[in-house]
């Protein structure tokens, strides 16, 4: 009986530790493994550009599909931003909004080329640097949220989404 609640309670434990099963995540041109490059930045932010190329990066790490420079599938892209509207007249918000164009290659071929735009409004600030800080944590959400948009529309159609470590 304490020997069937023992092992219960592993079992409890490892289900809770956040891992499943893994399929293997596959772009479009069967490419499994991926290296970024860094993200031309065409914006006003100057770290928004290493901002996508990380997240893109991370995001690849999770799926296990990031591989180093040598790899055949090759990642690239640009990054501009526009922004400046107020969400309202009678509110201190702007809208900003994030655009990011990639391409991925495989063995040196263009295989599949897509713009991914995300926007967002913010509060402004007390100040000028409160408006800009919280501008630019916008700017850096957006970039995670592209990421992760880019990834889901490079993957190969038909094939299992790839899922990775929760």
């Amino acid at each position: 009986m304490q020997r069937a609640r023992a092992a219960a309670a592993v079992l409890l434990v490892l289900a809770g530790c956040g891992y499943r099963a893994v399929t293997p995540y596959r772009a479009r041109g069967g490419a499994e493994r991926i290296h970024v490059r860094a993200f031309e930045n065409d914006s006003g932010d100057p770290e928004l550009g290493a901002a996508v190329t990380a997240a893109l990066r991370d995001e690849l790490a999770r799926r296990g599909a990031y591989a180093g420079a040598d790899a055949p599938a090759q990642l690239e892209g640009v990054v501009r931003v526009t922004s400046g509207t107020s969400s309202s007249y009678f509110s201190s918000g702007a809208i900003v909004s994030v655009e990011v164009r990639a391409r991925l290659s495989v063995q040196g071929k263009l295989v599949h080329e897509l713009t991914v735009q995300r926007m967002e409004a913010h509060q402004g600030g007390a100040d000028a640097l409160e408006s800009e800080g919280r501008r630019a944590t916008s700017l850096h959400k957006m970039a995670r949220e592209a990421a992760r948009e880019v990834l889901r529309a490079l993957e190969q159609p038909g094939a299992p989404p790839g899922t990775g470590k929760k």
